[in-house]
């Protein structure tokens, strides 16, 4: 691949709000999809976190990259970064722009500032609070027609007097470029709160390989469903499941069971496990893809949410047919048809789901139909194209590129001085202490 600076060795240092573990979440699969990406142009790789090692943590260094724990509020990090002098710095999540930002415009300024959202956090929020009034206040809560399409064309209200959005969009204003995980929070970002589009990159997830082939319907048996359960979406996904829609799927299919596999298993998960009713809490996974590849039917049915689901890209590599809601497929398939059902009820989703697993030529259909949305919208090699050329034409624009965004120097001046203040103060408070 062609680079707009070939002479200019490139160095990358991501400040990632966790360490990478791309078998629990989506995030950390798509940080790890974004580090494959650059190094295959090359590019040296430092990555550091204030955070504590999870168990299912990335061996970065076995990839070659240097790992590197950072403090908050402390001025190690000022040398840090200086010491290292990387062209380009990569904030894992907004949060990690807010606290680091300042230290490395101030003592790396011409470092190109990439922000990495992994969803919209202020969007995911919103929705929470607005799907809590709905069952709050509903006749019948396990219709939720009336509240996804509320939260498909009606967020703007109810994200901008938030301060989770006012956070959020202030840190993608700060950056040089943001990542988008789904092309809907672009246009929600564009349209609705007039976020400059240059500011802004689509960088689905990025697939380099998908299998050819998967197993059958007649070689598949029961229904699955998977996430981290530390995700807010996914636990409620599952209370959803175990008193409103596996009894409706159960009276329609007697001895259907239900797997459910999640990182961080809880004992509030661990207490719904009942082999009786077909429930059962598998804990983590080892092996995500081969779990799905066994099952007949995959079961996301998510009341909110934002940004794209893992769980539902691996359905589609593993040929897994999956019956989800508006918002679990919010930005997954564009205008080709989704490979199963998407539905806006308990009913509607356990009518699906049977349906789907009983019948296999619809199956077979749903099977297909993930192969043409994988080939179209995850492709490794043109994403990654598409992302180098957007990094390097803002490498090579760069005090233009800022000086268009006023906005941006503007919170900058404000929120940097501020949160500098507060961490140098923090950082005294602790030598005394």
């Amino acid at each position: 691949m062609l680079s707009l600076l070939p002479s200019t060795p490139t160095h990358v240092l991501i400040i990632g709000y966790v360490w990478p573990e791309p078998r629990s979440s989506a995030a950390g699969g798509h940080m790890m999809q974004l580090i494959e990406c650059f190094q295959e142009q090359g590019w040296q790789i430092t990555f550091s976190s204030p955070a504590a090692a999870g168990e299912h943590k990335a061996d970065l260094v076995a990839l070659g990259i240097t790992e590197v724990g950072i403090e908050l509020n402390s001025s190690s990090f000022d040398t840090f970064i200086t010491e290292l002098n990387p062209d380009i710095v990569l904030f894992d999540r907004f949060m990690m722009e807010e606290q680091f930002g300042w230290r490395v415009e101030k003592f790396c300024p011409n470092a190109l500032r990439i922000l990495e959202t992994v969803d919209l956090h202020s969007l995911r929020e919103a929705r929470h609070q607005l799907l809590k009034n709905h069952l709050n206040n509903a006749p019948q809560p396990d219709d939720l027609t009336d509240f996804f399409a509320a939260s498909e064309h009606a967020m703007f209200q109810p994200m901008a007097n938030s301060d989770a959005a006012q956070r959020e969009i202030a840190a993608i204003y700060r950056s040089d470029l943001s990542l988008m995980i789904s092309d809907k929070e672009i246009d929600l970002l564009v349209e609705q709160f007039k976020v400059p589009s240059a500011l802004l990159h689509w960088c689905p997830l990025l697939l380099a390989t998908v299998p050819t082939t998967s197993p059958s319907f007649v070689e598949r048996a029961n229904f699955l469903s998977i996430g981290n359960f530390r995700h807010a979406p996914n636990w409620d996904a599952v209370l959803w499941m175990k008193t409103a829609i596996w009894p409706l799927i159960r009276q329609q299919l007697p001895t259907a069971q239900l797997h459910i596999y999640g990182s961080y298993t809880p004992p509030k998960a661990t207490a719904l496990h009942n082999p009786a009713q077909g429930f059962h809490v598998m804990n983590w996974a080892e092996d995500a893809l081969q779990v799905m590849s066994t099952a007949r039917v995959c079961l996301a049915p998510l009341r909110f949410g934002a940004g794209i689901k893992g769980k539902l890209v691996d359905a589609m590599i593993c040929g897994t047919p999956s019956v989800t809601t508006p918002i679990g497929a919010e930005g997954m398939h564009g205008d080709l048809p989704w490979p199963g059902a998407i539905a806006t009820s308990a009913r509607h989703l356990a009518d699906s789901a049977v349906e789907l697993y009983r019948n296999e030529a619809l199956w077979d259909k749903a099977q297909s139909d993930c192969r043409g949305i994988l080939a179209d919208r995850y492709p490794f090699k043109p994403h990654c194209a598409s992302l180098i050329a957007k990094i390097e034409a803002c490498r090579a624009n760069l005090a233009h590129h800022r000086t268009d965004n006023f906005t941006g120097a503007m919170l900058r001046h404000h929120h940097h001085k501020s949160t500098q203040y507060m961490a140098q103060w923090i950082e005294a408070k602790n030598r005394v202490s």
